[in-house]
C-alpha cells in the first residue's frame, strides 16, 4: 500500500509540487527542501525532505528560542515561530510541506502511517520508554497529528500514543488515520 500509493500521489501532485517549490524558490533564500535527519525504525538514521518553510539559518536560531519551547521533553514546538517564512505559514497550514516525504515512503525509508520520527538530535535526548516508538517504521502521519497535535505539549503524551497506535496496528487502523489525516489537511488546522 506505501509503495503504490506514494507512487501514484507523487505523479498525481506532480504540477503542484513543483508550483510550491518555485514559491518557496522566488519568495526567500534558501534551498527550496529542508533535509530532515531523523532516526527510524531500529533507531537507522535517514535524511528525509520536507519543502523549506523557515528561514534558509532557521536551525542555528532554535538555540536562542529554546526558552520559548512549548513542548515538554526533545521536541521543540513554538507557536508563532518568527523563523516561519509568510509562504511557510500556509504550506504549514495545509500540511503542504509534507508532501516531499511521499518520496521516503515510496523508497521505504517511511510508511504512510506510524509514529513521526524524532530529529536525531531530539532523539540523543530519548529516555528508553520514548525510545520505544522505534520499534516500527516511522510514518508521514500518526495517531499524534489527528488527535490534537498542537494541543499536546508533553512528549511522553505524544508517545503513549504512539505505542497505542503500535499495539492497536492493523490496515483498518491505517486506513482510518489517512482519512482523518485528510480532514485536518483540508480544514487546514496545522502551523
Amino acid at each position: 500500500m506505501d509503495i503504490g500509493v506514494s507512487a501514484a500521489l507523487l505523479v498525481l501532485l506532480a504540477p503542484l509540487l513543483l508550483l510550491i517549490a518555485a514559491l518557496v524558490k522566488l519568495t526567500s533564500k534558501g534551498p527550496v527542501f529542508y533535509a530532515c535527519h531523523w532516526v527510524g525504525q531500529g533507531e537507522r538514521p535517514f535524511t528525509g525532505y520536507k519543502f523549506r518553510t523557515m528561514v534558509s539559518n532557521a536551525e542555528a536560531m532554535e538555540a536562542e528560542l529554546q526558552d520559548r519551547n512549548e513542548m515538554r521533553g526533545p521536541a521543540f514546538k513554538l507557536t508563532n515561530d518568527p523563523r516561519v517564512t509568510a509562504v511557510g505559514k500556509v504550506l504549514r497550514k495545509y500540511s503542504l510541506d509534507e508532501l516531499p516525504q511521499l518520496w521516503s515512503v515510496l523508497i521505504g525509508d517511511l510508511s504512510l502511517v506510524g509514529p513521526r520520527p524524532p530529529r536525531a538530535h531530539e532523539y540523543a535526548r530519548f529516555t528508553e520508554f520514548q525510545k520505544q516508538k522505534l520499534a516500527v517504521k516511522p510514518g508521514i502521519t500518526c495517531l499524534w497529528q489527528v488527535e490534537g497535535r498542537h494541543r499536546i505539549n508533553d512528549y511522553d503524551d505524544w508517545v503513549e500514543r504512539d505505542l497505542d497506535y503500535i499495539r492497536r496496528w492493523s490496515l483498518w487502523l491505517d486506513i482510518q488515520i489517512l482519512a482523518r489525516t485528510a480532514v485536518v489537511v483540508f480544514r487546514g488546522t496545522g502551523a
